[in-house]
């Protein structure tokens, strides 16, 4: 059995399984990346809910394995060379497990870097922006009376999901006929700009046909269906 107590992490989070994958995140659009990705792939793991409201992220135990501050993370007791592995930031881990598991993302190397320009791509703009709606939409900035801001993030999510809809114009995927980790990473914001955000009529998502019939069939995989829910 691994032996993973030189980890701080897990004197808060006990691995009730060492030899496992453990997966500390929560199901936010972030954390759904890691949890799908794990469900997809088939990769046995064991989940530990980090919850917000008692701000265990911020805990000395959680930010030994992410100084950052932010789920998700993994602690892979079967790494590279057969050693632990630690490992935070989503895009990260999603390029990890595709090479653990040689799925998700193209074998060949001008595949492998398109899927990697889309998955930054949901990183440095999809997530940043969306998220900026959704605090403007439904959280504090709601209540700002200077709708200036909002209007500058709705109006920039718009365009995101207009290069989003040409893309998806001319494929089922964002880089193809094949779902990848860009997929993976991209529809949990997307569903939950339109869903939790309660942003839909906000960006006029009705005009993006493309993207809300790729999200369709994003929901429709069971596994999607499962990892949006882990941590349960």
């Amino acid at each position: 059995m691994v032996d993973l107590s030189a980890f701080r992490v897990t004197a808060r989070w006990p691995a009730a399984h060492p030899d496992l994958l453990q997966l500390y995140s929560l199901p936010t659009p972030n954390g759904v990346k890691v949890s799908i990705m794990l469900e997809e792939t088939g990769l046995p793991y064991e989940p530990h809910r980090v919850q917000f409201d008692s701000n265990d992220q911020l805990s000395p135990e959680f930010r030994s394995l992410n100084p950052n501050g932010k789920i998700p993370a993994i602690l892979d007791p079967n790494g590279p060379g057969g050693k632990p592995l630690p490992l935070f930031e989503s895009g990260a881990i999603l390029i990890y497990l595709a090479d653990k598991t040689g799925m998700f993302i193209p074998s060949d190397p001008a595949g492998r870097y398109e899927t990697i320009q889309w998955l930054m791509f949901q990183i440095s703009f999809v997530g940043p922006m969306f998220g900026q709606v959704g605090f403007f939409n439904k959280f504090a900035g709601k209540s700002y009376e200077d709708k200036r801001p909002r209007d500058h993030y709705v109006a920039e999510s718009k365009r995101l999901l207009g290069v989003l809809d040409e893309r998806l114009s001319t494929r089922a995927w964002l880089t193809g006929d094949t779902y990848t980790i860009a997929d993976i990473a991209t529809f949990p914001w997307v569903r939950n700009l339109i869903g939790f955000y309660e942003a839909g009529d906000l960006v006029g998502i009705e005009g993006y046909s493309h993207v809300t019939r790729a999200l369709a069939m994003f929901l429709e995989r069971p596994a999607v269906g499962r990892g949006l829910q882990i941590p349960a």
